[in-house]
């Protein structure tokens, strides 16, 4: 498999298990955090949901400056935002993605603060790192919902909580 396949395949496995992690999202609880240090529930899955179109923004783009403003965060507050915010970035990411050719994957892409580079990717290794990015935080849901009694669905296997 080449490496755009295995990207197309990946991106889509990792939307079908944050699929069902939205889809189970608490009301109510945009607030919560299990520590003073941690991210409150909906700025974390409103990051999740928005990491969904960074294959698209990564091959529009050559960087990600935070200093020039160009990451601005969504603020959503309802479960219906949270899945409407999350089946747009899919589907443009989706909609990239099939466009693109494997020598697409070799352009550089950066992000930056001002003129210190945060990290230096392909633009493969880009998609790669979202993807990461992806499993990371859905696994700090899995802990804020287990904290909150919330049934975990299968991700790469059944759950404490699903049936096998």
């Amino acid at each position: 498999m080449n490496p755009l396949s295995a990207l197309k395949t990946e991106f889509q496995e990792e939307y079908d298990i944050t699929k069902k992690f939205f889809d189970v999202f608490p009301e109510g609880m945009n607030e919560y955090a299990p520590h003073e240090k941690s991210m409150k529930l909906m700025p974390l899955v409103t990051h999740i949901a928005e990491i969904f179109g960074w294959p698209e923004y990564i091959m529009k783009t050559e960087k990600l400056d935070f200093a020039a403003g160009d990451y601005q965060p969504t603020f959503l507050q309802t479960k219906a935002e949270l899945q409407e915010k999350f089946e747009q970035d899919y589907e443009k990411s989706k909609a990239t993605l099939d466009k693109m050719s494997p020598e697409d994957l070799d352009g550089r892409w950066t992000m930056n603060m001002g003129d210190q580079i945060i990290a230096d990717y392909t633009k493969y290794s880009a998609m790669r790192h979202a993807l990461n990015q992806i499993t990371h935080h859905r696994a700090q849901l899995g802990v804020y919902y287990r904290l909150n009694d919330v049934p975990l669905p299968a991700s790469y296997g059944p759950s404490a909580d699903t049936e096998m």
